[in-house]
């Protein structure tokens, strides 16, 4: 047993390594965001989809961007617009002349790692094109499967405050996302260094100029450890309190869906690694915790009425549930 749990700990400090990596060729791109980075990486470590919601200019396409650079995969960027097709993103059939028969051309939705810009600029049809590629990492065109690589994960963005030509997401796509991640302004000391180094310029490392620190296998693999690390049942029971919660609650007129327990359990294991640990916390929990059912819930009226943000009510909702000693 003693063995085992050194082979674990050996795995997890070369885990930290590749991470630390990562991490470095972030920041010297982009200034601050240190959360957001943490929540990008836990979401693409549990094998999720993520969504990147902020006002222009906040470096959402340049942070997406930039980790898909890291990785040694295949990058795909879909530009989202209102007069996007569903055959824009996933492919056509076309007549081959030679051979007398169709011939399927794929879209740009196929790769390892996808950056889906301005997502809500598309309409419904185009968006609906995205529910079994999301979800069952296979897309289906003509009665023929086709399977997306093990690594398949979307990154889109969307900005929250310009709404002239942007399409509601529907409830059964945001449910597909792992996490909503909010990224805020960056704060006056971190201003002040993204200046200084606009200013020297030999500070400032250009997004060609990063180089890939970590392998499409080597992601794999480290995506497997979240399999390895240990969530007591106590745990596993609170986080079903914290579901039920939003399910029973008067300013909720959606709660979560049973997706939205394995994504907080998923999301708490990934997280965990990234402290360097191989067992789950409350905190793990609670840290993630908003992040993975803000863009799930559905407020009742009243409670947009009064202010209320998902955030602040998933936040009271958790504080509700009694943490397991």
């Amino acid at each position: 047993m003693m063995e085992e749990q050194r082979e674990q700990r050996m795995d997890l400090t070369l885990f930290s390594s590749k991470m630390e990596q990562v991490k470095a060729q972030i920041g010297a791109v982009i200034v601050g965001q240190e959360q957001a980075v943490d929540l990008v990486l836990t979401a693409i470590l549990a094998n999720g989809h993520v969504l990147l919601e902020g006002v222009p200019g906040v470096a959402k396409t340049l942070l997406a961007r930039l980790v898909a650079k890291l990785v040694e995969a295949d990058f795909s960027r879909i530009q989202f617009t209102p007069d996007l097709m569903p055959s824009d993103v996933l492919g056509t059939m076309v007549f081959n002349m030679k051979s007398n028969e169709f011939d399927f051309h794929r879209g740009p939705i196929f790769g390892h790692l996808i950056l889906v810009d301005e997502i809500n600029r598309a309409p419904a049809k185009t968006q609906s094109a995205l529910f079994e590629v999301m979800e069952e990492r296979q897309m289906t065109m003509d009665g023929t499967t086709y399977k997306m690589d093990e690594l398949y994960t979307i990154m889109a963005t969307q900005n929250p405050v310009e709404q002239e030509g942007t399409y509601k997401l529907p409830e059964a796509q945001l449910d597909r996302f792992l996490m909503k991640i909010t990224m805020d302004y960056p704060s006056l000391d971190e201003e002040v260094r993204m200046l200084e180094r606009h200013h020297g310029n030999s500070a400032l490392l250009k997004l060609d100029e990063v180089a890939s620190v970590i392998t499409r296998d080597e992601l794999l693999s480290l995506r497997r450890l979240t399999d390895r690390v240990f969530v007591d049942r106590t745990l596993m029971h609170y986080i079903a309190l914290i579901i039920q919660q939003t399910r029973t609650s008067k300013a909720v007129y959606l709660g979560a869906s049973p997706r939205a327990s394995v994504a907080l359990l998923q999301a708490s294991k990934a997280y965990a690694l990234l402290q360097g640990r191989d067992f789950v916390t409350p905190e793990d929990i609670k840290f993630v915790a908003p992040y993975v059912l803000q863009h799930r819930l559905l407020l009742t009226a009243e409670a947009e009425m009064e202010g209320y943000s998902p955030v602040k009510i998933t936040q009271r909702l958790i504080d509700k549930v009694e943490v397991p000693q």
